[in-house]
Protein backbone atom coordinates (compact mmCIF):
# COMPACT_ATOMS: atom_id res chain seq x y z
CA UNK A 1 0.00 0.00 0.00
CA UNK A 2 1.01 3.50 -1.01
CA UNK A 3 2.11 6.00 1.90
CA UNK A 4 -0.77 8.44 0.33
CA UNK A 5 -3.16 5.04 0.65
CA UNK A 6 -2.47 4.46 4.47
CA UNK A 7 -2.89 7.98 5.56
CA UNK A 8 -6.24 8.49 3.46
CA UNK A 9 -6.88 5.47 5.37
CA UNK A 10 -5.52 6.90 8.82
CA UNK A 11 -7.84 10.08 8.34
CA UNK A 12 -10.62 8.31 6.66
CA UNK A 13 -11.04 5.86 9.84
CA UNK A 14 -10.54 8.94 12.18
CA UNK A 15 -13.74 10.71 10.68
CA UNK A 16 -15.66 7.42 10.82
CA UNK A 17 -15.27 6.99 14.42
CA UNK A 18 -15.55 10.42 15.23
CA UNK A 19 -11.97 11.09 16.40
CA UNK A 20 -12.01 13.89 13.59
CA UNK A 21 -15.44 15.86 13.48
CA UNK A 22 -16.93 18.24 10.64
CA UNK A 23 -15.10 21.19 11.19
CA UNK A 24 -12.04 19.77 12.32
CA UNK A 25 -8.39 20.60 10.52
CA UNK A 26 -6.31 17.80 8.98
CA UNK A 27 -3.20 18.57 10.62
CA UNK A 28 -0.52 18.31 7.63
CA UNK A 29 2.43 18.76 9.67
CA UNK A 30 0.82 16.11 11.80
CA UNK A 31 0.34 13.57 9.38
CA UNK A 32 3.91 14.18 8.00
CA UNK A 33 5.70 13.45 11.34
CA UNK A 34 3.34 10.40 12.08
CA UNK A 35 4.22 8.67 8.80
CA UNK A 36 7.61 10.44 8.46
CA UNK A 37 7.19 11.91 5.28
CA UNK A 38 7.38 14.60 2.94
CA UNK A 39 4.24 16.76 2.46
CA UNK A 40 3.64 14.97 -1.03
CA UNK A 41 1.95 12.11 -0.14
CA UNK A 42 -0.12 13.68 2.66
CA UNK A 43 -1.22 16.14 -0.04
CA UNK A 44 -1.73 13.23 -2.47
CA UNK A 45 -5.01 11.45 0.40
CA UNK A 46 -5.78 15.04 1.20
CA UNK A 47 -6.61 15.33 -2.53
CA UNK A 48 -8.55 12.24 -2.42
CA UNK A 49 -10.49 12.55 0.68
CA UNK A 50 -11.64 16.12 -1.04
CA UNK A 51 -12.25 14.55 -4.17
CA UNK A 52 -15.00 12.03 -1.98
CA UNK A 53 -16.20 15.22 0.10
CA UNK A 54 -14.80 13.80 3.14
CA UNK A 55 -12.81 17.00 3.51
CA UNK A 56 -12.87 20.72 2.22
CA UNK A 57 -10.52 23.73 1.85
CA UNK A 58 -10.32 26.61 3.75
CA UNK A 59 -9.63 30.50 2.67
CA UNK A 60 -6.87 30.48 4.87
CA UNK A 61 -5.09 27.70 3.39
CA UNK A 62 -4.96 24.06 4.64
CA UNK A 63 -8.51 21.25 5.30
CA UNK A 64 -10.92 20.65 7.22
CA UNK A 65 -13.68 17.59 8.18
CA UNK A 66 -16.24 18.93 5.69
CA UNK A 67 -19.12 20.29 7.13
CA UNK A 68 -22.91 19.00 6.20
CA UNK A 69 -26.18 22.04 5.82
CA UNK A 70 -29.45 20.37 6.30
CA UNK A 71 -29.81 20.30 2.00
CA UNK A 72 -26.42 18.35 1.80
CA UNK A 73 -27.70 16.03 4.87
CA UNK A 74 -30.90 15.31 3.72
CA UNK A 75 -29.68 14.48 -0.26
CA UNK A 76 -26.95 12.09 1.21
CA UNK A 77 -29.14 10.10 3.73
CA UNK A 78 -32.17 9.50 1.34
CA UNK A 79 -29.55 8.39 -1.11
CA UNK A 80 -28.21 5.98 2.02
CA UNK A 81 -31.79 4.42 1.90
CA UNK A 82 -31.82 3.66 -0.89
CA UNK A 83 -28.24 2.08 -1.49
CA UNK A 84 -29.17 0.22 1.42
CA UNK A 85 -32.28 -1.54 -0.02
CA UNK A 86 -30.29 -2.07 -3.16
CA UNK A 87 -27.98 -3.83 -0.63
CA UNK A 88 -30.84 -5.90 0.78
CA UNK A 89 -32.18 -6.60 -2.71
CA UNK A 90 -28.65 -8.08 -3.77
CA UNK A 91 -28.01 -10.17 -0.74
CA UNK A 92 -31.33 -11.83 -0.51
CA UNK A 93 -30.95 -13.32 -4.16
CA UNK A 94 -27.61 -14.43 -3.70
CA UNK A 95 -26.60 -15.01 0.05
CA UNK A 96 -26.00 -18.67 1.27
CA UNK A 97 -28.19 -20.17 3.34
CA UNK A 98 -24.56 -20.26 6.10
CA UNK A 99 -24.47 -16.41 5.04
CA UNK A 100 -28.46 -16.29 6.20
CA UNK A 101 -27.78 -18.20 8.89
CA UNK A 102 -25.01 -15.84 9.94
CA UNK A 103 -27.74 -12.93 9.36
CA UNK A 104 -30.39 -14.41 11.61
CA UNK A 105 -26.98 -14.64 14.44
CA UNK A 106 -26.50 -11.27 14.25
CA UNK A 107 -30.02 -9.88 14.68
CA UNK A 108 -30.47 -12.07 17.78
CA UNK A 109 -26.95 -11.64 19.67
CA UNK A 110 -28.16 -7.73 19.51
CA UNK A 111 -31.32 -7.97 21.33
CA UNK A 112 -29.12 -7.36 24.38
CA UNK A 113 -27.82 -4.30 23.27
CA UNK A 114 -31.45 -3.42 22.31
CA UNK A 115 -32.94 -4.10 25.64
CA UNK A 116 -29.86 -2.04 27.67
CA UNK A 117 -30.59 0.69 25.39
CA UNK A 118 -26.95 0.71 24.62
CA UNK A 119 -25.88 3.77 22.32
CA UNK A 120 -22.79 2.26 21.79
CA UNK A 121 -23.44 -1.29 21.53
CA UNK A 122 -25.77 -1.06 19.00
CA UNK A 123 -23.90 1.32 16.63
CA UNK A 124 -21.37 -2.00 16.69
CA UNK A 125 -24.52 -4.68 16.65
CA UNK A 126 -25.80 -2.12 13.53
CA UNK A 127 -22.76 -2.51 11.33
CA UNK A 128 -21.90 -6.11 12.33
CA UNK A 129 -25.68 -6.92 10.87
CA UNK A 130 -25.19 -4.50 8.04
CA UNK A 131 -21.66 -6.36 7.00
CA UNK A 132 -22.88 -9.66 6.70
CA UNK A 133 -25.35 -7.58 4.12
CA UNK A 134 -22.92 -5.98 2.19
CA UNK A 135 -20.53 -9.51 1.54
CA UNK A 136 -24.11 -11.71 0.72
CA UNK A 137 -24.71 -8.35 -1.67
CA UNK A 138 -22.28 -9.59 -3.76
CA UNK A 139 -21.09 -6.24 -4.55
CA UNK A 140 -17.98 -4.58 -3.49
CA UNK A 141 -18.42 -1.00 -5.02
CA UNK A 142 -22.01 -0.72 -3.73
CA UNK A 143 -20.37 -1.26 0.04
CA UNK A 144 -17.58 0.56 -0.82
CA UNK A 145 -20.36 3.67 -1.71
CA UNK A 146 -22.67 2.83 1.26
CA UNK A 147 -19.10 2.77 3.65
CA UNK A 148 -18.29 6.70 2.27
CA UNK A 149 -21.91 7.79 2.80
CA UNK A 150 -21.85 6.29 6.08
CA UNK A 151 -18.51 8.32 6.93
CA UNK A 152 -19.07 10.97 5.78
CA UNK A 153 -22.69 11.08 8.21
CA UNK A 154 -20.85 9.45 10.60
CA UNK A 155 -21.01 12.40 12.90
CA UNK A 156 -24.43 13.66 12.18
CA UNK A 157 -26.34 9.84 12.59
CA UNK A 158 -24.64 9.06 15.59
CA UNK A 159 -26.82 11.57 17.21
CA UNK A 160 -29.87 9.76 15.86
CA UNK A 161 -28.86 6.88 18.28
CA UNK A 162 -29.64 9.04 21.15
CA UNK A 163 -33.31 9.65 19.56
CA UNK A 164 -35.72 8.25 22.00
CA UNK A 165 -36.86 4.78 21.09
CA UNK A 166 -34.73 5.00 18.02
CA UNK A 167 -32.62 1.27 19.29
CA UNK A 168 -35.91 -0.51 19.80
CA UNK A 169 -37.35 0.59 15.86
CA UNK A 170 -34.01 -0.08 14.49
CA UNK A 171 -33.96 -3.13 15.66
CA UNK A 172 -37.55 -3.91 14.28
CA UNK A 173 -36.03 -2.96 10.95
CA UNK A 174 -33.57 -5.36 11.36
CA UNK A 175 -36.13 -7.77 12.17
CA UNK A 176 -38.34 -6.92 9.29
CA UNK A 177 -35.34 -7.39 6.67
CA UNK A 178 -33.98 -10.93 8.31
CA UNK A 179 -37.75 -11.98 7.99
CA UNK A 180 -37.70 -10.89 4.58
CA UNK A 181 -34.47 -12.50 3.53
CA UNK A 182 -35.19 -15.98 5.27
CA UNK A 183 -38.74 -15.88 3.29
CA UNK A 184 -36.36 -15.26 0.21
CA UNK A 185 -38.50 -11.80 -0.98
CA UNK A 186 -36.07 -9.73 -2.58
CA UNK A 187 -38.90 -6.86 -2.78
CA UNK A 188 -39.69 -6.99 1.40
CA UNK A 189 -36.15 -7.19 1.87
CA UNK A 190 -35.18 -3.73 -0.11
CA UNK A 191 -38.13 -1.97 0.90
CA UNK A 192 -37.13 -2.62 4.60
CA UNK A 193 -34.23 -2.07 4.19
CA UNK A 194 -34.99 1.60 2.56
CA UNK A 195 -38.00 2.37 5.45
CA UNK A 196 -34.99 1.62 8.09
CA UNK A 197 -32.77 4.28 7.13
CA UNK A 198 -35.47 6.47 5.44
CA UNK A 199 -35.94 9.79 7.65
CA UNK A 200 -39.22 10.36 9.50
CA UNK A 201 -39.70 6.46 8.77
CA UNK A 202 -36.77 4.24 10.64
CA UNK A 203 -34.90 7.05 11.41
CA UNK A 204 -35.48 9.59 12.75
CA UNK A 205 -36.39 12.71 11.22
CA UNK A 206 -33.48 14.83 9.81
CA UNK A 207 -35.25 18.18 11.81
CA UNK A 208 -35.20 16.20 14.69
CA UNK A 209 -31.51 15.19 14.55
CA UNK A 210 -30.76 19.04 13.40
CA UNK A 211 -32.23 20.24 16.44
CA UNK A 212 -30.08 18.24 18.64
CA UNK A 213 -26.67 18.87 16.71
CA UNK A 214 -24.42 21.37 17.79
CA UNK A 215 -24.06 24.00 15.56
CA UNK A 216 -20.13 24.08 15.03
CA UNK A 217 -21.00 20.69 12.96
CA UNK A 218 -23.77 22.47 10.31
CA UNK A 219 -22.16 23.95 7.10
Amino acid sequence: MKVSDRIYSVVERQISQRELLPGDPVDEENLMIQFGVSRTPVREAILRLKAEGLVSSISRGGAIVSKMDFAQLLSVWELLAELEGLSARYACERMTSKEREALADAHKSSRSVVERNDALGWQQANMAFHEVLYAGSRNPYLRQEILRMRTRTSAYRNHSFDAMGYISKAYQYHGLILQAILEQDPSAAAKAATAHLTPGEGAPGVMEIMHKLPKALLG
